[in-house]
């Protein structure tokens, strides 16, 4: 699969994994289940988790601009995330922007910070070899 489409695939990957891992979470009316907090910290260390393992493939098939590529990948996937909530997350919350951009929507600038710092060190650790 060419590398293009797999960074595609992969940043709706770190999007729905979180999502399905959600849905257990909420009763049928929409109802949370748990406490709030808990609830948003399951859905950060998954979706850091599943993203980091996902960067972690990407990134073994480089051999050269990391940092760049780092950055590609983080903004592809900024994106893909921002349109799928927008999409589908606002419409079944009943969410306005602004508070989706305040409680949701920034957090998802660690997939930039994360892409982008897994280039950095990818290029150092080359550069030192």
């Amino acid at each position: 699969m060419n590398f293009t489409v797999k960074t595609i695939l992969y940043g709706i990957l770190v999007w729905l994994v979180p999502f399905i891992i959600a849905i257990p979470f909420y009763s049928p009316d929409g109802t949370l289940l748990i406490d709030v907090h808990f609830f948003k910290t399951i859905m950060i260390v998954t979706g850091g988790a599943i993203g980091a393992m996902l960067l972690i493939r990407l990134f073994s098939e480089l051999s050269d601009q990391y940092v760049r590529t780092g950055v590609i990948i983080g903004a592809i996937w900024l994106i893909i995330n921002w349109i799928l909530d927008l999409g589908i997350l606002l419409s079944l919350n009943g969410m306005d922007i602004p508070t989706y951009v305040r409680e949701i929507g920034l957090r998802y600038l660690m997939i930039f910070i994360m892409s982008v710092m897994a280039g950095y060190i990818a290029e150092n650790a080359t550069n030192k070899t």
